[in-house]
């Protein structure tokens, strides 16, 4: 192809981006969120980069821009283990009583690295194509970032007053070390106490992988606990070209078969119950049928082990340990004195990393040590509270009508935990709805569709003002 054409191509799409950017049938409060969208998307605020700071200040000049007092916005400088990052906390005054503690609201700034020779497109330039956006952190968590953005700088321009105070908190590093959320919510409690916390980065809405239709809003109240496990065999060692019956990596390896085929205890709360009912309704065959039992009858043990095969379902029902790496002997020529393998387990709310650790020491037998590789960040579920769950409905059914709000607990682990840990209690209620399929958050070409972009906008708006609005 030659250059002329290139040239002429290349102009063409600069334009067609320009125009999407300027669309005039989208409002401006919706055209100053994508131009958000795409600043913050261009900045790779990834690990080792340092660049955290910078959407910090990106944002917080934006707040200063709409109005809000340069007291009201605080940056907070934090140097991680990995990196210099910072966290972000923005209040919007209200005229309530200020025995009524604020809504806090949480998103975070960082994404996990994209390495651009892997991508279609560049992942740090916002891309509008066939419907979606493209880029690293479209989903994780950029989305969520501006959307609670837009939503402040929206309700500042229609001079709402809410009947709290409101405040945004986003942090640096959930992708890694969760530092600035652990400092932020334990040293500066004072910024962003609150009487519960609304997380945009978990929860959301389901669409049908065929039709695309709404099918339910995920209503996330607990996370399970992330815990890493270190097994160990132990032995005097030798040469190798005399055997001896106790070989360490032969020892690991026979922990690591029975370990595979354990499953520890059942487990359930009124969340995760709710959960596997809604979902039983909509999976068809014995599956389906599995899980509407068993939020029935929890003691169904049947029910419970159709489920259990299930990658999908399994951390609904009880914690899961598997093993994930793997290491041994230190010479070809010689017998191994030692073997060891890393044991990841996610660990169901209320069991007690003390249960975990010991039932392992028991399926692998005293002939492999189990250590605890580091303090796990443990917290209880956050209660279930039904006017949230009535406002959360209400803004899903302004952009979806009819659709179920559902109480979810999630296998993985977001700056939620904590807050919940230091008494806030908090609630994954992210605005988009989207199909599993499109879920590319942490891989290549992450992207979230466009109408969902805008359609959580409109969410957020109605969710704000219907919990601090007049009454």
């Amino acid at each position: 192809m030659n250059q002329k054409i290139l040239s002429a191509l290349a102009l063409t799409l600069g334009l067609a981006m320009t125009a999407a950017a300027q669309d005039p049938a989208r409002s401006a409060t919706d055209q100053k969120a994508r131009e958000i969208y795409a600043k913050v998307v261009s900045i790779p605020s990834q690990l080792g980069n340092g660049k955290v700071p910078e959407v910090a200040e990106y944002l917080a000049g934006e707040f200063r821009a709409a109005g809000f007092p340069a007291d009201d916005i605080h940056i907070l400088p934090f140097k991680g283990t990995g990196d210099q990052t910072a966290s972000l906390v923005v209040r919007y005054r209200g005229k309530g009583s200020k025995k009524v503690k604020p809504i806090l609201m949480l998103a975070h700034m960082d994404v996990v690295a994209a390495k651009r020779a892997d991508w279609q497109r560049d992942p740090y330039t916002l891309v509008e194509e066939n419907g979606y956006f493209y880029g690293r952190g479209t989903y994780d968590d950029k989305q969520g970032v501006v959307a609670l953005t837009s939503t402040f700088l929206r309700l500042k321009a229609e001079n709402f007053v809410p009947t709290r105070d409101l405040i945004l908190y986003f942090s640096g590093d959930e992708e890694t070390a969760q530092e600035t959320a652990d400092d932020t919510a334990r040293h500066h409690r004072e910024l962003v106490d609150a009487e519960y916390a609304l997380n945009a980065d978990a929860g959301g809405g389901v669409l049908d992988e065929k039709s695309g239709k709404a099918l339910y809003f995920g209503f996330q109240t607990a996370e399970k606990t992330y815990a890493d496990f270190s097994l160990t065999a132990h032995n005097p060692g030798g040469h190798s070209s005399q055997p001896r019956a106790d070989n360490a990596i032969y020892e690991l390896a026979t922990a690591l078969t029975k370990l595979a085929q354990y499953k520890l205890p059942v487990r359930y709360n009124d969340t995760t119950l709710a959960s596997l009912r809604m979902a039983g309704k909509l999976t068809s065959g014995e599956l389906g049928a599995a899980l509407m039992r068993f939020s029935q009858n929890p003691d169904d043990a049947e029910a419970a082990e159709i489920i259990a095969k299930d990658p999908a379902y399994i951390g609904q029902t009880r914690t899961t340990c598997v093993a994930t790496m793997l290491a041994g002997g230190h010479a070809t020529n010689a017998l191994p004195q030692s073997a060891s393998a890393n044991v990841n387990c996610r660990v169901f709310p209320g069991e007690g990393i003390d249960e975990v650790q010991k039932a392992l020491q028991t399926v692998v037998g005293p002939g492999v040590e189990v250590k605890l590789v580091a303090p796990p960040l443990v917290s209880d579920p956050s209660p279930l509270r039904y006017d949230l769950i009535g406002a959360v409905t209400h803004a899903v059914r302004v952009i979806h009508p009819g659709v179920p709000v559902v109480p979810q607990q999630i296998a993985g682990a977001t700056d939620g935990l904590l807050f919940r840990r230091v008494g806030i209690p908090t609630y994954g209620v992210d605005g988009n709805f989207m199909k599993a399929s499109d879920d590319f958050s942490h891989g290549l070409n992450e992207r979230l569709s466009v109408q969902s972009f805008y359609d959580s906008l409109t969410y957020w708006h109605a969710l704000l003002t219907e919990l601090a609005g007049k009454r």
